[in-house]
């Protein structure tokens, strides 16, 4: 197997997968805190969601920051799962194949264990774009 090739992950092969991992958000929060399901999504308020999401991308959470609804600025955390993880079923194999975006899903906690003080942003065009489409529901959220 070639390193570039992918391997589906699931909770009975997470632990194969290594971080550091991040958490894009407007939240304010501190090392130690717990990230956890049952709140409402950070991009549709009618949706409560039951998983936690991350990635290993800087740049995937800087992005996912940027789109959170809130007051808050955009935030990027240094996660660490709590318990089992898979791969995030709302990007993979659905533009690219595999989990190009090495985004992922828990439904335990993530522990905060940092943040960034930057990331590489996207484009404030790309930016509006993507809100705009998030907004006329053109993105639904597999939760």
């Amino acid at each position: 197997m070639h390193d570039d090739e992918w391997v589906p992950v699931y909770p009975e092969n997470c632990h194969r997968v290594e971080g550091p991992f991040f958490h894009g958000t407007r939240a304010d929060l501190s090392v130690g805190d717990l990230l956890t399901a049952g709140f409402t999504s950070n991009y549709d308020d009618r949706v409560v969601m039951n998983h936690v999401y991350f990635t290993s991308v800087p740049k995937g959470a800087g992005l996912a920051a940027e789109m959170a609804r809130g007051a808050g600025r955009p935030r990027v955390y240094v996660v660490a799962p709590t318990g089992a993880f898979e791969d995030d079923p709302n990007v993979t194999n659905k533009k690219f194949p595999g989990n190009p975006t090495r985004s992922y899903r828990s439904a335990s906690p993530l522990r905060i264990v940092g943040e960034l003080e930057s990331w590489e942003p996207y484009d404030a065009e790309f930016i509006r774009e993507l809100r705009r489409r998030v907004e006329d529901g053109l993105g639904e959220i597999i939760n």
